[in-house]
């Protein structure tokens, strides 16, 4: 089984690039991120030709979030449910049933936090702080259920000095401080596991390149997209890997995608 997520920063512009992706890369599951269009909006017809069921949260020109199945499904949550912003559409989770293997998969789009202002900086970082919280809150719930786990998308976090390609020029910033680590470490304890990190502890394996400074060409990078595995996913993960093709495409997203394979 293979599970990618992708930022595809406006699915309008680059909806030739991801069928052009999918059809070459035959995933089963993709969650996708920043689709930038309100639900009715979304190329469904486009991603049904190709075999995926379609589940969408959208909102117009930012945001949105939507996840493509080969698998039957149903949705069990659109946002977070204990997170009091109902405009900000970031979290999106089904209820997989393939063949009677049943787990739950959620596409997440985190906060930034990032402003030149530094008293928008640090309520937008106060806001991204409440979102994890949140995140982690609904996590811990959904273990409850002893369904296995995988949520994939874009963190805007860099987790440690392998994550980004010149440490310094982040620090302490909302992409790159000890806060935010600590809730994403929350994730780890309570038994969802980075799966790039479980495969390549010692590699960069980055999924974001700026479009300026001829950043893709220098690798100047970032890895800010994870896919994160429960127990049940983790002892089946045989490959995860950041796929530069989707980076070197025409007009392509500054993002490329991050794809896992599972044993089933």
């Amino acid at each position: 089984m293979k599970i990618a997520t992708y930022n595809i920063n406006s699915i309008r512009m680059r909806v030739a690039n991801l069928c052009q992706w999918l059809e070459k890369c035959d995933p089963d599951i993709v969650f996708l991120q920043e689709i930038k269009c309100e639900s009715q909006n979304f190329p469904y017809f486009e991603c049904e030709a190709l075999g995926y069921k379609v589940a969408v949260l959208g909102q117009k020109s930012y945001n949105g979030v939507a996840i493509l199945s080969k698998y039957d499904f149903e949705i069990t949550a659109k946002n977070l449910p204990n997170f009091q912003d109902d405009s900000a559409m970031r979290y999106l989770e089904i209820l997989v049933n393939n063949n009677g293997l049943k787990f739950f998969a959620a596409s997440v789009y985190a906060p930034n936090g990032c402003s030149p202002d530094s008293v928008v900086e640090k309520e937008k970082l106060a806001y991204k702080l409440k979102w994890f919280d949140c995140l982690h809150a609904h996590v811990l719930n959904k273990e409850s259920l002893g369904l296995p786990f995988i949520i994939g998308g874009d963190f805007n976090v860099m987790m440690t000095p392998l994550d980004v390609y010149e440490p310094r020029k982040f620090i302490n910033s909302p992409l790159y401080s000890k806060v935010v680590w600590d809730k994403i470490r929350a994730l780890s304890y309570s038994g969802m596991h980075d799966a790039f990190r479980l495969l390549h502890p010692k590699n960069e394996g980055f999924t974001f390149w700026d479009y300026i400074g001829n950043s893709f060409v220098t690798n100047s990078g970032l890895r800010i997209d994870y896919i994160f595995v429960s127990a049940q996913f983790a002892e089946r993960l045989i490959k995860c890997e950041s796929d530069k093709s989707l980076r070197m495409m025409d007009k392509p997203s500054d993002h490329t995608a991050l794809v896992a394979e599972f044993e089933v």
